[in-house]
């Protein structure tokens, strides 16, 4: 099994992700994937009228802060627009792709944290009416049970809290969890990058290979999204993952060449 993570970057080629993984597929390989939005979601979200808002954790961390409106918005364009705008492509292309939240079947479950604690100005403020969680757990019973029947699923977050709430989690490491529950061989992340860089953004500072047990000693060169990358791919290696590789998403069969080397290969 290979767990492929789509990220929201607007300069990936979708239809290069698509032809790989339906090329992959007829060859025998056994995928599924997840995808993010997370740069739709901004500008929807802006069109709304309801720009997104960032805040900084007291551990340091940058998320987006998810009040019920902002929920609202993701929802509609992960889950909607985007979600069938992958389900459509590949049905188009032979594949019969089932399109699910992680809050369907509970497929994403884990606590929600209805109050965040975060820093501004050195101030600790705490922030409630917040929708977020964590991945904790992960339905393999339905995902096998699609699996087996020959879907193909199209996972994407929100997850759902321990009380059935929908819960804003990160795709990265949702993506993570499911490549630890379903015992996989290799979690493949797809960014706008050619992998993690020593010195962003300089794309010639690629490191290809990161030792097993030392990825969270790389953190310090992830910059914006990197980080929650770097921290799932942490998180894939602890639950029994063989291998994680950061690709470019922006290339042809971009899955494929990852797999035979490109990128950044940790593991």
């Amino acid at each position: 099994m290979i767990v492929v993570k789509v990220g929201g970057g607007t300069s990936l080629d979708i239809d290069a992700i698509v032809a790989d993984l339906v090329s992959l597929r007829a060859r025998g390989t056994e995928l599924l994937l997840v995808h993010g939005g997370a740069k739709t979601t901004n500008a929807v979200a802006e069109a709304l009228g309801h720009p997104p808002e960032f805040v900084t954790s007291e551990t340091g961390h940058i998320s987006r802060r998810t009040d019920r409106r902002t929920l609202e918005i993701f929802e509609m364009v992960y889950c909607g627009q985007l979600n069938k705008m992958w389900v459509e492509k590949l049905q188009r292309q032979g594949v019969n792709a089932v399109g699910l939240s992680g809050l369907d079947g509970r497929i994403f479950e884990g606590a929600r944290k209805d109050t965040l604690r975060i820093r501004v100005n050195g101030r600790r403020l705490v922030l409630r009416d917040d929708w977020t969680g964590t991945v904790e757990r992960v339905n393999t019973g339905l995902l096998n049970l699609l699996t087996g029947a020959g879907y193909f699923p199209v996972l994407t977050p929100p997850g759902a809290s321990t009380a059935g709430e929908a819960i804003n989690v990160d795709g990265d490491r949702a993506a993570a969890m499911v490549a630890g529950a379903l015992a996989a061989e290799t979690l493949v992340m797809l960014t706008d990058m050619p992998g993690l860089l020593e010195k962003f953004p300089d794309e010639s500072s690629l490191i290809a290979r990161i030792p097993r047990g030392e990825a969270d000693r790389y953190m310090e060169f992830a910059e914006g999204r990197m980080k929650k990358k770097v921290m799932g791919a942490v998180e894939a290696i602890a639950g029994g993952v063989g291998k994680v590789i950061f690709a470019d998403g922006r290339i042809a069969e971009p899955i494929t060449r990852a797999l035979a080397g490109g990128g950044t290969h940790i593991g």
